[in-house]
């Protein structure tokens, strides 16, 4: 079994400072196999924002696999938003917009969907999910897949389809073919974990969605800030949500949500157990 923390949306210029203690030592103490962080790191994409998260970053373990969100382009600064759009991420986060992790357990795959043209959606392309292909062709069937990005591949129905990632529906075909399990996303600082079952009509094949809220922002929307905690094994999914309790300023479980496989569909356990026969 492979433990991963799944961060989210950090916002570092709209930073609540308060949570970033406990939150570090909150990591540090499950000790994640890998650390995820799908995007949004910085507030306006400046320079002092990069600055502090990278500051931030250092201080937690790894392995980590990030990848940027639509807030790590510059919105303001036209001439960096069009020619150097992620600049200042590859200068001060990584210059790996495809990041890797491959164990004898996990594969976990990073992909940008942060694109100029655009104001906060995102967007995958044929070359991108070609790499994924790629990377993920002749792992051990064993090895548990895991996509991340920061616009998300599915929520709940009460969003909206423009919500989702462009391209989605293309990247699922691949992604079936290649026997993705499990997308981790970010971006509408809601969390979420379900099966892409209902979304996508795909013939025996149905990946694990798991969207994280945000950890530390002040722009909550709503939901207390949060985080994801994932234990990972080949057949089997649990996740944690961690929500900050104002009260006695920690982050607590607020709810754990188990996920089994059928074959190459993922389900809630007791759904999945049900089409299992067991």
């Amino acid at each position: 079994m492979r433990t991963l923390v799944h961060l989210s949306d950090l916002h570092f210029g709209r930073v609540d400072a308060g949570l970033l203690a406990p939150l570090r030592e909150l990591i540090h103490n499950i000790a994640p196999d890998v650390l995820v962080v799908s995007g949004d790191l910085t507030q306006r994409a400046r320079s002092e924002e990069f600055e502090q998260a990278r500051a931030f970053l250092d201080t937690l373990p790894g392995p980590q696999i990030v990848v940027p969100g639509n807030h790590d382009i510059s919105l303001y600064n036209v001439f960096r938003r069009f020619a150097k759009p992620l600049d200042r991420y590859k200068r001060y986060i990584t210059d790996d917009l495809d990041p890797v992790f491959v164990d004898g357990e996990i594969a976990v795959v990073g992909v940008n969907t942060a694109r100029s043209l655009t104001i906060k959606d995102g967007r995958v392309n044929r070359e991108q999910v070609g790499r994924i292909r790629e990377r993920l062709a002749g792992l051990d069937p064993r090895i548990t897949r895991i996509v991340v990005t920061h616009h998300p591949f599915d929520l709940p129905e009460t969003f909206e389809q423009r919500d989702l990632v462009n391209r989605a529906p293309m990247a699922m075909e691949v992604f079936a073919e290649c026997g993705v399990d499990v997308l981790l996303a970010g971006h509408m600082h809601v969390s979420h974990a379900a099966s892409t079952a209902m979304r996508y009509q795909i013939d025996a094949y149905a990946a694990l969605v798991v969207q994280a809220g945000t950890a530390t922002s002040t722009r909550g929307r709503g939901e207390t800030n949060s985080f994801n905690v994932l234990r990972v094994d080949h057949e089997r999914v649990e996740v944690d949500r961690y929500g900050w309790d104002v009260l006695s300023g920690v982050y607590r479980i607020v709810v754990t949500e188990k996920f089994v496989r059928s074959g190459s569909v993922w389900a809630p356990a007791a759904e999945g157990m049900l089409a299992a026969g067991l």
